[in-house]
């Protein structure tokens, strides 16, 4: 195993005192590592003109704006809390990511979508991820003392921001889940990986979503979080009030939560045209 230099020891040693995340921690290392092997020098020989450069590069690549965005978290991290240079953070600059709307399935695409996923352990964790909101981290993260049938909840630990949630248990996926605990009969983790000892990797459930979506026949791209999004627009199609799916998916902000008001069929097929108050003739006059 390489031995991990004295400056990653503290940047590392840093994001964990903050409590990152391991996934955000794994992220903002991998992003110095790969800003100081692009010029060929120690990250704190680097200065503002060389970040510029370097996301002028990144740009130049077509990487994607969260993506890069993810990046300047690392690096502004990097400079202001492992370096201590206060006033270079700011001056490193995010991009503006264009707002685009959440793919979303229909209830027929949903059930097309699932039933096309071969492995039990992949469908009842795609299925999982569905009916409860989840995001993939969150379900790989799942253990079986997180189900808790009595109240009828799921437990989300260390969820993103590291925050721990509840989210609801709906008892159709119970049922789900105990047909799977018979079958499969998992101990610690709900999803083992090949190694009992660990979850299923994210990368299992990614790989099966572009499988079933062209197993489905669905021509619309699905991921995990295209579940996740289904969920939130599907409860607020059936009249769940925004701020109850807010809590439900963990958000801070309610604007967040909002943006499926945006793709929801159901709201727009609920309102009212101001065409249909007007008494306008079909043929033209004359």
């Amino acid at each position: 195993m390489a031995e991990v230099s004295p400056l990653r020891r503290r940047m590392i040693e840093d994001m964990t005192i903050r409590n990152l995340s391991p996934a955000t921690q794994r992220s903002y290392v991998h992003a110095v590592a790969k800003f100081s092997r692009y010029f060929g020098l120690s990250p704190d020989r680097l200065g503002l003109e060389d970040v510029r450069a370097f996301q002028v590069h990144l740009v130049s690549t077509g990487i994607s704006w969260p993506a890069l965005n993810q990046t300047v978290c690392a690096l502004r991290f990097f400079y202001g809390v492992t370096l201590g240079h206060a006033e270079i953070p700011e001056r490193i600059v995010y991009a503006r990511s264009p707002r685009t709307l959440p793919v979303v399935l229909s209830a027929d695409e949903i059930v097309r979508f699932l039933e096309a996923v071969p492995s039990l352990k992949t469908r009842t964790a795609l299925t999982t991820a569905y009916a409860a909101g989840l995001r993939a981290a969150e379900t790989v993260g799942l253990k079986v003392r997180h189900i808790d049938s009595e109240r009828g909840v799921i437990r989300v630990e260390h969820g993103k921001g590291g925050k721990d949630r509840t989210v609801m248990l709906s008892a159709q996926l119970l049922r789900i889940l105990r047909v799977y605990w018979r079958l499969a009969k998992p101990q610690d983790w709900l999803f083992p990986g090949r190694d009992p000892n660990r979850p299923i990797d994210v990368q299992v459930l990614y790989s099966a979503c572009r499988s079933a979506r062209a197993a489905a026949g669905i021509d619309k791209r699905v991921t995990v979080h295209t579940l996740r999004h289904s969920f939130a627009t599907h409860l607020l199609e059936n009249g769940t009030d925004i701020r109850i799916i807010q809590v439900l998916l963990g958000h801070n902000n309610l604007s967040s939560t909002a943006l499926y008001t945006k793709v929801s069929n159901g709201l727009i097929r609920r309102t009212t045209s101001p065409l249909d108050r007007l008494n306008i003739e079909v043929v033209p006059p004359g």
